[in-house]
Parts: structure tokens; sequence; C-alpha cells
């Protein structure tokens, strides 16, 4: 017996010894990071000859910004989450990450076990999958319920001019402002208001023309957007700077978030969380009332960079994770967002999280949610977007029609 307990011994330090180590690099999100330390805990224990360490994604100007760095000076991670749609794009067309269709039946048996069959068409870049997309995060706006209900509403207010509305009853330019109309100056913040806005005003159609690479919110809807946003500033029912937690706070009414918010929310205002409201992005004033409104999916994923030391290795440990309705169980227990899975609402495992007003609210608008353009030059685009149409409509520099006109131009140029 004692010979055997030192064979086994012998043979478990050989395999760490020579086991594959891998770094993984996980979103600077405190819940996703504890998400990814709990199942690389469990894996590392069942696989000593796969051994991965989980980092995160060093401090950058963004996420994007830190991997193209570690690209470019050879210190890019084995594979790491955290990846959109369009990042994904510039990523394959340098040749920085690696195929999944490499992994051939195993991948579709992935594909298959996890039921993200229709999810996966809309990863697809040059006919290649190279994103596992691990989640789907539909953008709503949440409203202070107990605010609105004191101005005499009893639900959220749909469309502009009703947006309007609330803004004469309750802004008054100083210290109470409507709602959060543009989220940032960041090139990501663009996602969040007026592709949103667009998104929702024309029934989920593409912002860009993929194919014919050219802009599309030049149309009506364009012009009904960039007047809604003009009008607010014009008005003072928002402003350029907000204060700290304005709506937690009461300064606004209304903000624009994803789950991501819930869990910090609950643990840092538990008093407001309560009168929460939900509501779709507002819409212009002749979109049909029995129409569903569309809006922005923020959903990210997966990917193995091509100068990964063992693929192979990689894919088994993702396999291994998303193969296990459990895990994604855990996901949403760690962070509130839904997975993406096209049976959130009628898998047995996810039933429980239907009780949560929050997650409930997400799911409803996992079918309506739209993910971003599938083109490289997203990072490019979105600066442009900001300069030339977002900032001009902040601080009121010429009519809305004439900056966005103008706008479209610019980024016409970059996308050609």
């Amino acid at each position: 017996m004692k010979k055997l307990s030192v064979l086994f011994l012998i043979v478990m330090v050989s395999l760490v010894s020579f086991a594959v180590k891998l770094t993984f690099w996980t979103a600077p999100n405190a819940f996703q990071e504890e998400f990814w330390k709990t199942v690389v805990a469990q894996w590392n224990k069942l696989r000593p000859d796969i051994q991965i360490e989980v980092q995160t994604i060093p401090a950058a100007g963004s996420s994007e910004e830190a991997i193209l760095s570690a690209i470019a000076a050879g210190n890019a991670p084995d594979f790491s989450e955290n990846i959109f749609s369009g990042f994904a794009a510039q990523l394959a067309e340098i040749g920085a990450i690696y195929a999944f269709d490499n992994f051939g039946a195993d991948f579709q048996k992935l594909i298959e076990t996890r039921k993200m069959k229709s999810i996966m068409e809309s990863w697809k870049i040059k006919g290649k999958y190279y994103v596992f997309p691990i989640y789907s995060n539909p953008m709503i706006f949440w409203w202070r319920g107990d605010i609105l209900k004191n101005l005499g509403y009893k639900e959220p207010p749909r469309t502009y001019s009703e947006i309007y509305e609330v803004s004469k009853k309750f802004a008054d330019g100083k210290k109470n402002f409507t709602m959060q109309v543009i989220s940032g100056r960041n090139w990501w913040d663009r996602w969040f208001d007026f592709i949103t806005y667009y998104y929702a005003a024309t029934g989920g159609k593409p912002y860009i023309d993929v194919e014919k690479r050219k802009v599309n919110f030049g149309d009506e809807a364009g012009k009904a957007i960039t007047q809604f946003i003009y009008t607010m500033f014009q008005n003072k029912w928002t402003a350029v700077e907000l204060g700290t937690n304005p709506f937690y706070n009461g300064t606004i009414l209304a903000k624009i978030t994803g789950p991501w918010e819930v869990n910090w929310a609950k643990e840092t205002f538990p008093k407001v969380v309560p009168n929460i409201w939900f509501s779709a992005p507002p819409v212009p004033d002749n979109y049909p009332k029995d129409k569903p409104i569309y809006t922005f999916a923020d959903t990210k994923g997966l990917v193995i960079y091509s100068t990964c030391k063992d693929k192979k290795a990689a894919f088994e440990f993702i396999s291994w994770v998303f193969s296990n309705v459990q895990n994604d169980v855990l996901w949403i227990e760690k962070t509130q967002m839904p997975p993406a899975r096209e049976d959130l609402t009628t898998n047995p495992a996810f039933a429980k999280f239907m009780n949560d007003k929050f997650f409930k609210a997400y799911a409803s608008f996992v079918p309506y949610a739209v993910p971003p353009a599938l083109i490289d030059k997203t990072i490019d685009l979105q600066q442009a977007m900001t300069t030339h149409l977002i900032e001009p409509l902040m601080y009121l520099k010429g009519k809305p029609e004439d900056i966005l006109s103008k706008a479209v131009k610019e980024i016409n140029k970059i996308l050609f």
C-alpha cells in the first residue's frame, strides 16, 4: 500500500511537472473574475495535465487596447474572453485568432449541447467562427418608478414626445434632469446611446451596411434620433455632466444599463432597487404600438489566439465549461447576465431566475437584442461618431440635420 501511494505521488508530480500551462484573460469585472476563478479551480483539480492561470485583462484605455498591445509585444494570453463581434473581425483580419471550425465535429457538438445554433450565425466572420459567445445582454432603460408615480405616471414614457412631457414636469436644468441621453465620450459608449436608439427606431435595422461598407443611419430614423438628442440638450432636460450616481440619487429619472449593474445596485442602493421600473429604449412618435421594440445586445465571447501554446487543450477546457448547464447557472448567479443560450425561458435549470425581476426583464428582451456590426473598423467608426455626431449635438454646434449629414459623410470615408 505504501509503495502504491508513493507511486501515485510520483505520477501526480510528473503530470504537474509536464503539464500544459495556459494563460486565460478575463474581463476586468469582479463578478466575472469570480466565476472564472471558480471553474478554473475545479478544472485544475480534475486535469493536472492542463493547468490554467486566470489573469485579469491589464489596465488600459480599454480591453481592446490592452489585447492589441499584448499581441504587438508578443505577450498575448493563450485565450481570453471579453471579445465583441467588431473587435473579433479586426483580430481575424490580422490573423491574431484561431477559428473554432478547426475543431470540427467537437465544436459542432458543443454548439448543439449549449443550445446556441441560431446565436452562432450572427457571429460568422467571412464564413468562419472565431468567437464562442458567452453572454447576451440586452440594453434596457431603468426608471425611478417612485418618482414617476409622484408625477402621476403608472408606467415609463415610451416615445420621444412622452419623454418631453415628463421632462417639463421634472427637469429644471439645474439639479434635476430627465435622463442620461448620452452615455459618454468613449468609442464604446455609442453602443449604449445612438446605436441603441437606432435599433429601437428601426425595428433592429443594421446601422452599417457591412457588405456595401456604408452608413445606414442617415435615414429618417437617424434624423428623428438626432433631433431627439438635440432637443434634450437644448432644453436642458439632460446635461453633459450629471454628477455621481445621478440615477440612484434621484437627479435623473432614467438611465440605460445592462445586467452587470444589478448586483452592484442591490448591494449599494438597496432602498432604490425595489422602485426600479424597466422599459425598452424610447422610440419616435410614429413607431407602431403593436410592434416590438428592439435594442442593442452587449454580447461578448471567448477567442483562442493564434499564438496559443496548445489550442486543443484550450478548447478542451472551453468545451468542459460550456457543455455543463450548471456552469451557466453559476454564471447567472455570479454575474446576473443572460448566457448566450436559446433555451433560457424553457430549460428548467434556469426557472428559478425568473423569480428575479431584473433577470426576467433582461431575459424578455433577448429575442429583440441585436449585436454590433461585424466590421473591422468599429473603433474608428465609433470614435468618428463621437467627434462628428455626438459631441456637436451635446454642445448644440449647428442644426441637427446638418450635423447628421456631415457625420454620415465623414464616417463613410472611414468605411470605404
